[in-house]
């Protein structure tokens, strides 16, 4: 049985990964959650969470990310604006705009409206905002005013990507951003979503595969994007992701 559902692996050397994320600002630490909690929480991705579609095609109005909420996708209006949604994202992107789509469940959300109150989802929140892991990252980023995070469970599939762009809201307090992956154990780079790296030409500086229990951030605002998952991988790159913050 998980004694916790979030535990620091205590053999991280975090002296050593401070000194790996000061040289380019970003970081892939591997075997960051003990095994036995990382499996847990996997499982609680892969099996117990109820995935919606986030999406948004070039400059969104209203603004922001698109939701298609789970209820909704059981729905034929639901599964009509998901195609809708697609296909604007699809030509948003080939125009050389801004796009993405993944199938999201946001633990912010969960709490606020109370999806599922005492779940798990409400717990991986907690643990992202308690000490253990606000801790790491201070250590790592050596930024020692960070005092909270926000999270979303992700999930892509087929089809998925986020395009080129660089986190630029650090008006709003984002400081560094975080992909855990609890992926499954062998995702094959031919697979795509990887996390990329991009220069001012757009060529390719730096990437990270899916990789399980492993935790990637980077200081905001950097360019990146999440690479196209082929149509022909395995449904599994999981992932909590979201920004950790000064305010």
């Amino acid at each position: 049985m998980v004694k916790a559902l979030f535990e620091i692996n205590p053999a991280l050397d975090r002296a050593a990964l401070a000194e790996e994320f000061a040289r380019n600002k970003r970081i892939q630490i591997r075997d960051f959650l003990t095994r036995e909690t990382a499996e847990e929480i996997r499982n609680i991705l892969s099996q117990q969470t109820p995935w919606g579609i986030a999406a948004q095609a070039g400059i969104a109005d209203p603004p922001g990310p698109q939701q298609v909420l789970p209820a909704q996708l059981r729905t034929p209006n639901g599964q009509r604006r998901l195609q809708e949604l697609y296909k604007a994202v699809d030509d948003a992107v080939r125009g050389g705009d801004y796009g993405f789509r993944y199938a999201q469940f946001s633990l912010v959300q969960a709490v606020q409206k109370g999806f599922a109150p005492g779940g798990p989802h409400e717990l991986l929140l907690e643990y992202i905002n308690a000490p253990g892991f606000l801790d790491l990252v201070r250590d790592v980023t050596g930024l020692k005013e960070l005092v909270k995070a926000d999270g979303q469970a992700t999930l892509y599939a087929q089809n998925h990507f986020l395009a080129q762009h660089s986190d630029s809201h650090v008006a709003e307090g984002w400081r560094i951003a975080y992909v855990m992956n609890f992926t499954i154990d062998d995702w094959k780079p031919d697979w795509g979503g990887h996390l990329v790296f991009h220069n001012e030409d757009g060529d390719i500086i730096e990437g990270y595969r899916p990789r399980f229990n492993a935790l990637n951030m980077f200081l905001v605002p950097q360019l990146h994007s999440v690479q196209y998952v082929a149509p022909f991988a395995p449904v599994g790159r999981y992932a909590i992701t979201g920004w950790v913050r000064d305010r």
